[in-house]
């Protein structure tokens, strides 16, 4: 591979590590400045699910004593050592597991729509506007009365059920849980909390099931070879530390109207190029 593809794959990995947890959809980003470089490509849904596993790297540092927390708990509460099944973090354990099932169904399922159909670029513009104007309407309309602690059963299950969407680039997996979970009543800081969690088991299922996918066949990895991937993911890691940290911050005291307006005209913007003939979808 030449410089100018290892310079486009640092490009992306940035774009990946600054939008994976904001609420504008990451794929979708990759998918469209894969058309305004050199090379004017998509970067594939392989790259994209590889260098989301540096993003998800972030959030285990992140919330690394939670995660850890949860994990000990909760296997301390399956193998009967005492941890009781109303313990918080055990059912927080059950919580991330039930919410993961829509998603990994539809992601196995779907592998031909994931890796073509969902990724025209028409289709990514509308969700981008359609799911920004959701999320405004329910950070404005939300109660945000309820907290972590509140989330039940079959709210995880709707998250997880918002998750799975995210499977089409243009509607972020961030952007849809979040919103589901403003949706339900619970606080920004709640609802996106239980975003990140979990999407640690999708992100990174995703992405170890594209790694072996590309393994088996390397003309799966799209117009990038390992290096280039590598080295995207290994940008995406270390911005996306620096992203969540300030996201969270963020939101425990503002909306989400900046990012709702960016999605709309991000969105807008695509449709006038793809109408006009400058991008073809």
């Amino acid at each position: 591979m030449s410089t100018s593809t290892y310079v486009d794959a640092i490009i992306l990995g940035v774009v990946q590590g600054i939008t994976e947890f904001l609420p504008i959809s990451s794929s979708a980003h990759l998918r469209i400045v894969g058309e305004f470089l050199p090379a004017a490509t998509d970067p594939g849904a392989t790259f994209t699910a590889i260098t989301q596993i540096g993003t998800e790297l972030a959030v285990v540092l992140f919330f690394w004593r939670d995660i850890t927390r949860i994990l000990s708990r909760w296997f301390a509460h399956v193998f009967r050592r005492g941890v009781p099944a109303s313990d918080p973090d055990v059912r927080m354990g059950w919580l991330i597991i039930i919410g993961s099932v829509p998603i990994a169904v539809a992601g196995y399922f779907g592998q031909e729509y994931i890796r073509d159909t969902f990724r025209s670029l028409w289709l990514v513009a509308i969700f981008l506007i359609g799911f920004g104007l959701l999320l405004g309407l329910a950070d404005y309309l939300g109660r945000r009365t309820r907290e972590l602690n509140d989330l039940t059963y079959p709210h995880g299950l709707y998250y997880g059920l918002a998750q799975m969407l995210a499977l089409v680039p243009g509607v972020s997996r961030s952007g849809a849980t979040t919103t589901m979970g403003l949706t339900l009543g619970y606080t920004r800081p709640a609802a996106a909390r239980y975003a990140f969690l979990l999407a640690i088991p999708a992100v990174f299922g995703s992405g170890f099931y594209e790694l072996r996918t590309a393994l088996i066949d390397p003309t799966t990895t799209g117009p990038f070879g390992w290096g280039e991937t590598l080295v995207a993911t290994g940008i995406a890691f270390v911005i996306a530390l620096v992203v969540i940290a300030g996201l969270m911050a963020y939101i425990s005291k503002r909306s989400f109207l900046p990012f709702v307006i960016y999605r709309v005209l991000l969105g807008s913007t695509i449709l006038i190029l793809l109408s006009t003939g400058v991008l073809e979808g």
